[in-house]
Parts: C-alpha cells; sequence; structure tokens
C-alpha cells in the first residue's frame, strides 16, 4: 500500500515565496547594496536572495576600501540559488568589473532570467566611485539588451551618455538617448536636480514619449538618503516578483520609496548621508500555493 499525503498537506509542500535574487555589493553600513535590497525584498512580501558581486567597507560618511568577489565564484553564488530555489526577479546593483558584467550576461542566458532590473551603480551617494571605467563600455554592451529596465541616477546617466542632465526638460532627450544604446526601458530618477518637484521618467523603447509615464512629488527635506537608488530599484523587483506590470512595479516602488524616506528623515544613523526605513511598513511573507 502506498502512503499518500493529505490534500492540505501536498498543498502546503507546494506553496512557495516569490523569489527575488539581488546580485551586488555589500554595503558594511547597511544602508545600501545588499542589505537595502533585503530589507526592501522583506518588507514587500518576497524572499530575498543574494549573490555577491563585491565587498566594501563603508558607513553614512563614504567608502573606505572595495575588495571584488572572484567572478568564477560569483557564479557559483547565482548557480547555487538557481538550481536550487529557482528566481522570480532579479535586482543588479553593483559590478565593479568587466569579468563580473560577463558572469551576470552568462547567468542571464544560461538559466533564462527575466523581470531583471539593472540599476547601474557607479557613484555612492558620498560621491566615491564604485566601478571600473573600463567596465561602462562592457556592462552597456552585454547587459542593456538582456535586462528588463534600467534605473540610472542622473550622475550615472551623465557617465554613460558623456554629457550633464542639466534640468527637468532634458529628462525625455536623456531617456531617448540611453534607449539608443541598447536598453529596452528607462527609469531615470531625477533626484539630483534642484527645485522643489522632482521627476521620474518611466520610458519604454516600443512606446513613443508621450506615453512615457512620470512619477512627480515634493522633494522630502531629509540627509537619509544613502541607498535611495538601491531601495528603488528592489522595490521594482520584488513587484515584478509579485506579478505586477512594469508600469505597475515602477509605480508602487515609487510610493514606497518615498513612504520609506519620510518615515526615515527625523533618524539619526551615523554622521552622514544615513538610511532610509525600509520597515515603514512591512508586509507579511507572500504565499502561493
Amino acid at each position: 500500500m502506498i502512503a499518500t499525503q493529505p490534500t492540505s498537506v501536498q498543498n502546503k509542500m507546494s506553496a512557495r515565496y516569490p523569489r527575488v535574487l539581488t546580485i551586488a555589493g555589500s554595503d558594511s553600513g547597511g544602508g545600501a547594496g545588499i542589505q537595502a535590497d533585503l530589507k526592501t525584498f522583506s518588507a514587500l512580501g518576497c524572499y530575498g536572495m543574494t549573490a555577491i558581486t563585491a565587498l566594501t567597507a563603508q558607513n553614512t560618511q563614504g567608502v573606505r576600501a572595495i575588495h571584488g568577489v572572484p567572478a568564477a565564484f560569483l557564479k557559483e553564488q547565482i548557480a547555487a540559488v538557481v538550481e536550487d530555489i529557482g528566481v522570480d526577479a532579479v535586482k543588479i546593483g553593483m559590478l565593479h568589473a568587466p569579468d563580473i558584467v560577463h558572469a551576470v550576461a552568462w547567468a542571464i542566458d544560461t538559466y533564462r532570467l527575466d523581470r531583471v532590473v539593472l540599476d547601474p551603480v557607479m557613484v555612492a551617494t558620498s560621491g566615491d566611485a564604485l566601478i571600473e571605467n573600463a567596465t561602462v563600455s562592457v556592462l552597456v554592451q552585454e547587459l542593456f539588451p538582456r535586462v528588463t529596465v534600467i534605473t540610472p541616477n542622473l550622475d550615472e546617466a551623465a557617465l554613460l551618455l558623456g554629457r550633464p542632465v542639466r534640468d527637468a526638460q532634458e529628462l525625455d532627450g536623456a531617456c531617448a538617448d540611453l534607449l539608443a544604446l541598447g536598453a529596452k526601458a528607462v527609469l531615470l530618477k531625477g533626484g539630483h536636480l534642484g527645485g522643489e518637484l522632482l521627476t521620474d521618467v518611466l520610458a519604454l523603447a516600443d512606446e513613443p514619449a508621450a506615453y512615457w509615464q512620470r512619477l512627480s512629488g515634493a522633494r522630502i527635506a531629509s540627509r537619509n538618503v544613502h541607498g535611495t537608488g538601491c531601495t528603488l530599484s528592489s522595490a521594482v523587483a520584488a513587484h515584478l516578483a509579485l506579478g505586477h506590470t512594469l508600469e505597475e512595479a515602477v509605480q508602487a516602488a515609487h510610493a514606497y520609496v518615498r513612504g520609506a524616506i519620510e518615515a526615515g528623515a527625523a533618524v539619526v544613523t551615523g554622521q552622514g548621508h544615513g538610511p532610509l526605513n525600509h520597515g515603514y511598513a512591512p508586509r507579511p511573507m507572500r504565499v502561493w500555493v
């Protein structure tokens, strides 16, 4: 006689969490990088996993040192996660060297990863460089065509385009030029512009500019903005893992980040740029059956 599990037990055994993998650098201060990514995934009801590209010695005041992880070991981390647990969405952050970029491109192709958000992390909030110059062109060539959306801030867009983006009127042109580099979609973050009204633009390669999504909001007075870009890209990935469209994911992520900035604005953490309050409104871990 073959023993069978009760139906209720079978259902529980087949249940799973929405799974999000972050491929990024570690921030020892906890405000950005994989630490911010994991906090964001958890706050939005997802199960977070990591493949670490580099270790950084940093705090709220800046980056003291960077220790890169070998590309072969990065591949092993990704393989270990994907082959056992599986992945519903991916967030890519700090990729400091060309061989690291090639390893990530290999993983996307080998495991057919989709719903991939690339945050081209190049400069920390403190102004410290986080990427080798030779890596920029490799990043564009290898990853822009492979990912769902890229999420540069204005400093990163300037590095990619070779020119500054100086005002809100230049956002659409910058998006168009970033799409021309091979990206399928661009979420260009306008937070570094002056003024009290800030605008992010979501541009899709297959849509005219008139249909691009524009998300605006009043500037929030706070020094605690370290890891804002990491958090936004992670929130987009989490919402993609939850089954939202890119437009829905970006809108929801934008609202989450604004809430996290507001909730952490009055808190003092360290002597420089502090973190957001990632856990200001945590959601239970989603369970799919």
